[in-house]
């Protein structure tokens, strides 16, 4: 596959749609949320000794550009989006003469994983089957140059994964057709449904041409006022969202919607039940409880297809810089910094990088209060007092006597 090939495979033909789900606004956000926070991390390869790796290959492609169109948060954005809206997310690694030379996501819609169901379970082959929908080019695709991050529910052979849409379909059905609902009474001038009460009798077609005439007045120029004929009265149908708890309902169903994607209300701009602190730590919650298990998927899958088995051997692993979402506010990050520094857990430096400030002159040795002892000294300082303070009263004996 040449590099012009891969050029029309993946860049070629109009902007695709994504479907009418994402006119729902709790789902989009909580895409947007989702695929923001783990573009906006920076991904390093690290050492066995925790020391950033530079000089690999990979560096290159994952922190500066993957391929000539994307930048790295461009990247990964889309990656994470794909794997949250289709379940899946791919990304094929152009390999010439055993070298990376671009790193091309692939949209997951024309995608097809091939399975041998001839070989025993345990030895089950499979592979991808791409599709160009411009050119109609087909590819296959070797598992090992694929990148594939799939969501946390699989189907039973667990190669692709299920997007949360097709999980809560039943759900996102309700959300949507509230949103409708409110959009068609916005249309109407939030007025209600309207009876018009006559004496007489009118044939279908002339009922249809006086309620024509009757809405064409209602709507013409945003008037508030009609004319009726003599004879005609109107009367409109009583219409409350809150006896009919709608907005506790859209709200609730919001939520709901929001926790299979593992948001927090307050990143939904629910403050209803938060303080300052409280969101602080719904901040941190969801970092540990949705994000740090999503970057783990890309973590594994990079390590598994973008370093030899030698590499992986020597303790090389690709990690993301999760302190770009966890720097809170400047007090908040003032005081983790100084335990981190007086823990000797971080040097004077290395904690001037985190708020990128340059390295000082002697900054690079660790610090520590002198006092501290380890563990199996605990107590030795006191019986040495102790013992010196018992030879001490034997010669003040001695000396009375």
């Amino acid at each position: 596959m040449s590099l012009s090939d891969i050029n029309e495979l993946f860049f070629g033909g109009s902007a695709s749609q994504y479907g009418p789900d994402l006119s729902e606004i709790t789902y989009f956000t909580c895409l947007k949320t989702l695929s923001e926070a783990l573009g906006k991390m920076p991904i390093y390869l690290m050492s066995e000794d925790k020391k950033r790796v530079t000089d690999h290959e990979t560096a290159q492609f994952l922190s500066v550009s993957p391929n000539p169109v994307y930048t790295p948060i461009q990247f990964f954005t889309y990656m994470e989006f794909c794997r949250n809206h289709f379940g899946n997310a791919y990304a094929y690694v152009e390999r010439m003469n055993g070298k990376i030379t671009g790193i091309y996501p692939l949209d997951p819609r024309m995608v097809q994983i091939w399975v041998n169901n001839t070989d025993a379970f345990t030895q089950r082959k499979y592979t991808y089957y791409y599709t160009d929908e411009r050119s109609g080019k087909s590819y296959w695709l070797d598992p090992e140059d694929v990148l594939h991050v799939k969501s946390w529910v699989t189907d039973r052979s667990g190669l692709a994964g299920k997007s949360v849409r097709e999980i809560l379909a039943t759900n996102m059905a309700g959300s949507k057709a509230s949103q409708a609902f409110l959009n068609d009474l916005y249309q109407k001038g939030l007025t209600a449904n309207a009876v018009v009460k006559y004496v007489g009798d009118l044939s279908r077609e002339q009922q249809k041409v006086m309620l024509k005439q009757i809405d064409k007045q209602a709507r013409d120029e945003g008037r508030r006022l009609i004319t009726l004929p003599v004879g005609y009265d109107i009367q409109t149908l009583d219409l409350k969202l809150t006896d009919s708890q709608f907005y506790e309902l859209k709200k609730y169903n919001a939520l709901q919607v929001a926790a299979a994607f593992g948001i927090q209300p307050n990143q939904l701009n629910d403050y209803s039940k938060s303080s300052y602190a409280n969101s602080a730590a719904q901040s941190l919650s969801f970092y540990v409880n949705t994000l740090l298990y999503n970057i783990t998927l890309y973590e594994q899958e990079f390590n598994r297809k973008l370093l030899t088995t030698k590499e992986q051997r020597a303790g090389l692993g690709f990690k993301f810089n999760v302190w770009t979402i966890l720097r809170g506010d400047p007090t908040q990050q003032a005081d983790v910094l100084q335990k981190m520094v007086t823990s000797a857990i971080y040097s004077p430096n290395e904690a001037r990088s985190k708020l990128d400030m340059p390295p000082t002159v002697g900054g690079d040795v660790h610090i520590v209060n002198g006092s501290y002892v380890k563990l199996e000294d605990v107590g030795l300082a006191y019986m040495a007092r102790v013992n010196q303070s018992a030879e001490g009263g034997d010669d003040n004996a001695e000396n009375q006597k």
